[in-house]
């Protein structure tokens, strides 16, 4: 038996499981910013504690974090949404409190294993995650295991700048920023179904895009191919340097559904040299918020 974790922006996660059998036991937390990285361990410390008690025969631990890591180290290089966690070795402290091995990886790294090994990019090699939510993040595998490149790197996908100014993915491609784009068009498209389905709405605009593009919704279409066309282009930059053989779309904007990776599919390939065509496949994830859990399992199976 094997522990997962997931350790997001504002989502905990703590699983038991196998790498055959999947998860058989879930703890979800809900993570509060405010209260800064301390509160978390403790609920992490909490949850396993408990886990232990359901399932003694635990062998290791494995932990997807969201933000950068020293992966070798089990160290957090730095976390962009909550206090208390720079610098801190979460690897070695949860190794002490439990006497276990520990592996620690990003969180986006977890999920593409997750994916490859167990969903959508099951069969494929190489393999790209993308995974747009609170944040965008992003992880290769290759040869069925994670590439890291030189210590610490990591596919820091949504930091890729898009232009000299300074623009990265995640300020055009995440939740947040698909949130703001659609209360910007409130006020330039007013009549549209998109605009009226969001009225009322005070976070969370991007869920109504798929309810919207369902009936063909011309505004939802424009914040759909503007997404698709950024994410394209910044997905061409992939292409041309890592070479996958199937592009795997994960996190919240995914359940945006067949329209994201159709208009993704349509996007990429006029910013692919033509050398390289056709370009890769794409996919939408299928483990839905499962990709980290299951990839920490696996994780925490070449831990032991």
């Amino acid at each position: 038996m094997l522990i997962g974790i997931e350790i997001g922006g504002t989502k905990l996660q703590v699983v038991a499981g196998t790498t055959q059998r999947g998860i058989v036991r879930r703890w979800r937390g809900k993570v509060q910013p405010q209260l800064g990285g301390q509160e978390i361990r403790q609920q992490i410390a909490k949850a396993v504690e408990s886990m232990r008690m359901d399932e003694p025969d635990v062998a290791a631990i494995g932990i997807g974090f969201g933000g950068p890591v020293e992966w070798k180290l089990g160290r957090i290089r730095k976390s962009h949404q909550i206090r208390g966690w720079d610098g801190f070795e979460i690897g070695p402290w949860l190794r002490e409190a439990t006497k276990l091995p520990v592996a620690v990886d990003n969180d986006a790294n977890v999920g593409a294993l997750g994916e490859t090994r167990h969903g959508a990019g099951r069969g494929h090699d190489p393999v790209f995650y993308v995974t747009m939510g609170s944040g965008v993040g992003g992880g290769l595998i290759a040869g069925s295991q994670i590439y890291h490149g030189d210590s610490p790197g990591e596919a820091e996908f949504g930091h890729l700048r898009l232009n000299r100014e300074g623009t990265i993915v995640e300020s055009l491609c995440s939740g947040w920023a698909i949130d703001a784009r659609i209360r910007r068009l409130q006020s330039e498209q007013p009549g549209s179904l998109l605009a009226r389905l969001v009225s009322n709405a005070s976070g969370g605009e991007a869920l109504f895009l798929a309810p919207a593009l369902e009936k063909n919704d011309p505004a939802a279409m424009q914040v759909l191919n503007e997404l698709a066309e950024n994410l394209g282009f910044a997905l061409s930059h992939v292409v041309h340097l890592m070479h996958p053989q199937m592009i795997v779309l994960g996190g919240g904007l995914s359940l945006i559904g067949q329209p994201l990776q159709v208009a993704v599919e349509k996007a990429l390939p006029q910013y692919v040299m033509s050398a390289f065509h056709p370009p890769p496949l794409v996919r939408l994830a299928s483990l839905g918020e499962d990709a980290v859990p299951i990839g920490a399992l696996e994780l925490a199976a070449g831990a032991k």
